[in-house]
């Protein structure tokens, strides 16, 4: 049987949010606007880039009418933004002792290609990765779960994990009948007992172990 765990990135893998709010905050004083704490823009993420300005819009005096060009105008900023950007503690020693392990790795995310792109290439991660789905990569995004089913399907795997951080890939991973192992030091708006999981982690180096122990056929 081919096992293989696919990740959530933001949040999971990496820690991303200080360049997240570096991009909002670059787009409000691009329109003379005061900047907003990290910590209520780290509750916009996790629905992808139009969910986050929408909710960036509406915290703040941006103008929806303008809302293609700040589409624009964040997407460049997010693509710049990935010199704030880290790859948490153990995270990567545990991606290569599962691909040690015969596993087949892919990433599942929300965030569109380009910054995607972007951030994995300034950090050098793809190439542990069999297999990596964008936000964009399909017509619908997480929650729904066609995206993990996409990443298992092209990574050939019978037995599988899903690997998150929050609500949204916790739902993702119960829609599409995978196994959840959570992440609990990520970006999560709810407490850990509020989001379903089959076993969650706050250090890396266990998370060979859980994903021994919890995999599943799929």
């Amino acid at each position: 049987m081919t096992r293989g765990v696919v990740f959530d990135l933001d949040g999971t893998l990496i820690d991303s949010l200080p360049d997240i709010a570096a991009a909002a905050n670059a787009l409000l004083a691009d329109h003379g606007l005061a900047a907003l704490p990290q910590s209520q823009i780290g509750g916009f993420v996790g629905m992808g880039e139009r969910v986050f300005l929408d909710r960036l819009i509406a915290a703040t005096a941006l103008d929806v009418a303008q809302y293609d060009t700040l589409m624009g105008q964040f997407i460049a900023h997010y693509k710049a933004s990935t010199g704030l950007t880290t790859v948490f503690p153990g995270a990567l020693d545990a991606v290569k002792a599962l691909k040690a392990d015969g596993y087949r790795l892919g990433i599942c995310t929300n965030k569109p290609g380009v910054p995607l792109a972007a951030v994995l290439d300034a950090l050098d991660l793809s190439r542990w990765f069999d297999v990596i789905i964008a936000g964009d990569t399909l017509p619908v995004r997480k929650p729904d779960p066609a995206p993990l089913h996409l990443a298992f399907e092209r990574m050939g795997v019978t037995m599988g994990v899903y690997v998150g951080d929050s609500d949204v890939d916790a739902e993702t991973a119960q829609r599409a009948g995978v196994p959840f192992a959570f992440f609990t030091e990520g970006i999560r708006t709810k407490p850990v007992e509020d989001i379903p999981h089959d076993r969650a982690f706050d250090r890396f180096e266990d998370l060979p172990a859980i994903c021994s122990e919890i995999i599943q056929p799929i």
